[in-house]
């Protein structure tokens, strides 16, 4: 680690701020074609952990669905300190590992399936729609777990990124491309998480 990257770990260190105990990190598909991808997601995963955090889910937005089989095969071989769970478009099992990725599974798609889920159970009389409430939503998303921290790197948008679950969360938008995100980068967004006042809504 560079002096400025000490520096910055550092400053991180000494706040009395808390660290996002679930960091989220935005990217697409297109970031990880790019050379050096997985090991630079690998990193994060590595920095989040060590400064922290005990989630991390990464987002991996998708334009053509055929390359999902090729980006879950390698995201399921990230060599990262916890236990990874990839959830695909269709998947409708609820990820709980410590670290998750979704691949193509927009916030839009997953929250449709929970909407067509409790249709489901208010047809078959298994469910009073006077009684629907936030509960049953979170209780039928595929990734339950609210971030903290949303990082998403070179673009401001978030494309189609967990809807319902980042309503509160602090988000961090990087002035680099995935493929020059360094630890000092990562760490610069940390000091930024910690120089703010959270609301959630209020």
């Amino acid at each position: 680690m560079g002096l400025y990257d000490s520096y910055l770990a550092l400053r991180f260190r000494l706040d009395d701020a808390d660290a996002p105990e679930h960091v989220a990190l935005v990217i697409t598909e297109r970031d990880l074609l790019e050379q050096g991808a997985y090991e630079t997601l690998e990193a994060f995963v590595g920095w989040a952990f060590e400064f922290g955090s005990d989630r991390v889910t990464i987002s991996v937005s998708v334009l053509d669905e055929a390359v999902v089989p090729t980006l879950a095969r390698e995201l399921r071989d990230l060599d990262v300190p916890q236990r990874v769970e990839v959830r695909e478009p269709g998947d409708t099992e609820r990820a709980d590992a410590p670290v998750q990725v979704s691949i193509g599974l927009g916030g839009k798609r997953e929250f449709a399936s929970v909407v067509q889920s409790l249709a489901t159970e208010v047809e078959e009389g298994a469910l009073d729609p006077d009684d629907i409430d936030a509960a049953d939503i979170e209780q039928r998303l595929v990734f339950p777990d609210e971030p903290d921290f949303v990082v998403k790197t070179g673009a401001e948008r978030l494309s189609d990124f967990m809807i319902w679950q980042s309503v509160y969360a602090e988000l961090y938008f990087t002035d680099v491309n995935w493929r020059d995100f360094r630890k000092r980068d990562y760490l610069r967004a940390l000091r930024d998480y910690q120089d703010r006042q959270r609301r959630f809504g209020r």
